[in-house]
């Protein structure tokens, strides 16, 4: 009940390492999380050790089959919830032999699992998908069920080795919930893919990956966070101390050649009192300038190892800084009315959305959750509420406001275009070209990444072009609007978009089930929606 790796390496078609030369272990009851950016190679390494992609390099040694839970499901769109489950061939059997099939294929195919439904039924229970049928196809349901459908498989296999990509992605609070107390009691080998800092905080090691190493950490999230804050606050150190040797050394390559041109200056006026022979003095003068060529060299040669030194302690502080994001609010006066809502409902043509209407306000400063399980309407009030749908019961007032929307996908940022012409297209501030690259920069897009076009981004990236956009447009939004954006964020990302909500002084409307993102951006109302 073990994963172990060794000296793995993974290299992209054009020749480009993922990574390269890593290794790790995982024993039984081990539970670890598998963190890294946006593009480090965290889900291409899951799938290697899930048995389903292969290594460039080395190899992965597996005690038992591992259960393995992917990040994008949509490849199972046309399977059954019992063919995804594997569990189809169990079930025709079972049923073959109740009605009175007792063929050896029925027996063999069964494997002696009479417990199968109980099972299935179960964990369906666990996983609240009880309204769920196993003919269904995965194309029918909701992010969040597939989800669910997938983790159902946990209950139902028992599998010794766990591999989980991004699992909370679509659920909502109390599958969450669910999943954290299944993680807690689970005496598996448990490897996670992940940004849910809840689910991180249930780990107890750590894995960082990045394209030259994976380093090991041996406690959850929280522990890694101080680690990797020592190691930020040394290299600080590191990096003063380097910094100030390299002025010492400076100053005494100063003082080497002052005193060089003063002997040389000194020797001079002297050589024709002391008298002596042409040849004699020639040969003190090679001396001299063979002596301090010599310690101008040494001094050269330190100047460069400093300064080679601390190129590489500015580039490892610049990876471990947090972007900052600066929103600019529109400054406009606290509590006034964005948004009335009075007895509002909605429908998709199959009766009203909500038992009981929504009648809420929105005022300028207010930061507030829209809370409900998954399909309870969320997203449809941020529609309403940003215009693009309209209530077909009760009143809504929104006042003339400014808004940005930034939804789990950022469908602010268009695909067919790429980063530069992104940006361009929104510079309503009409800055020239070289500011709008040094905004780039500022918002870490360096150079190599303005061609590449929007759909090919990360979920990071995208978060930092459409902060961008905003940098160089004349918007300064009233209210910010985010419908789960952080699902498709690495850690670093996560952080930079949190610092940047928490610093806004605007208001704040929200669906998230991230607890930790909402307890750090500062929600204090909500809108609470109830399923019909």
């Amino acid at each position: 009940m073990s994963i172990t790796v060794k000296s793995l390496s993974y290299i992209h078609p054009d020749g480009e390492f993922l990574f390269r030369n890593i290794s790790f272990s995982i024993v039984k009851g081990q539970k670890a999380a598998l963190v890294g950016n946006n593009g480090a190679g965290k889900s291409t390494l899951l799938r290697i050790v899930a048995g389903h992609l292969a290594p460039s390099e080395g190899e992965r040694i597996l005690s038992a089959k591992p259960y393995y839970v992917p990040q994008h499901l949509g490849q199972y769109d046309e399977y059954t919830l019992s063919q995804v489950l594997g569990v189809d061939g169990k079930l025709r059997a079972l049923h073959d032999i109740l009605d009175g099939d007792a063929s050896p294929v029925n027996f063999d195919r069964l494997n002696d699992d009479w417990e199968i439904e109980e099972r299935i039924n179960a964990a369906f229970s666990y996983w609240n998908i009880r309204h769920l049928e196993l003919s269904q196809r995965m194309q029918s349901l909701s992010g969040g069920e597939k989800t669910k459908v997938f983790l159902a498989g946990l209950r139902i296999d028992s599998p010794d080795i766990i591999l989980l990509d991004e699992p909370t992605n679509h659920l909502d609070t109390d599958s969450r919930e669910a999943l954290y107390d299944f993680v807690r009691k689970s005496q598996n080998a448990l490897l996670v893919v992940s940004h849910d800092r809840t689910l991180l905080n249930r780990l107890d090691t750590t894995l960082e990956l990045d394209q030259h190493s994976i380093a090991t950490y041996g406690g959850n999230y929280d522990f890694f966070r101080a680690q990797k804050e020592e190691k930020s606050l040394a290299l600080q150190a590191q990096l003063h101390e380097k910094e100030k040797r390299l002025r010492q050394a400076q100053q005494k390559a100063r003082d080497v050649a002052e005193q060089r041109r003063k002997q040389e200056a000194r020797g001079k006026s002297q050589q024709p009192k002391m008298g002596l022979a042409r040849i004699v003095a020639g040969n003190l003068k090679r001396k001299a300038e063979q002596s301090s060529a010599g310690l101008k060299d040494v001094q050269d040669e330190k100047l460069d190892s400093l300064s080679a030194d601390l190129m590489q302690i500015r580039q490892h502080v610049r990876e471990q800084q947090v972007l900052k994001i600066d929103l600019q609010p529109s400054g406009l006066h606290r509590d006034k009315i964005l948004v009335d809502a009075g007895a509002l409902n909605f429908s998709y043509g199959k009766g009203l959305l909500w038992p009981s209407p929504l009648t809420f306000q929105i005022r300028s400063g207010d930061r507030i959750r829209i809370e409900g399980a998954n399909g309870a309407g969320k997203t449809t009030l941020i529609g309403m509420i940003t215009g693009k749908l309209q209530p077909v019961a009760g009143e809504l007032f929104i006042a003339d406001a400014r808004s940005l929307c930034l939804d789990q996908e950022y469908t602010v940022i268009e695909r067919q275009l790429s980063v530069f012409e992104q940006v361009r297209k929104h510079n309503g501030r009409h800055l020239p070209e070289h500011e709008l690259k040094t905004l780039l920069h500022r918002h870490q897009l360096p150079c190599d990444a303005w061609n590449r076009m929007c759909d090919r981004l990360s979920g990071g990236e995208k978060m930092k072009l459409a902060f961008c956009c905003l940098a160089v447009s004349n918007n300064r939004p009233d209210m910010l609007i985010l419908d789960e954006p952080t699902n498709n964020l690495d850690l670093a990302s996560l952080e930079i978009l949190t610092e940047a909500v928490r610093g806004f002084e605007g208001s704040v409307l929200v669906i998230s089930h991230d607890a930790c993102f909402i307890r750090d951006i500062g929600v204090n109302k909500h809108i609470v929606l109830k399923q019909v």
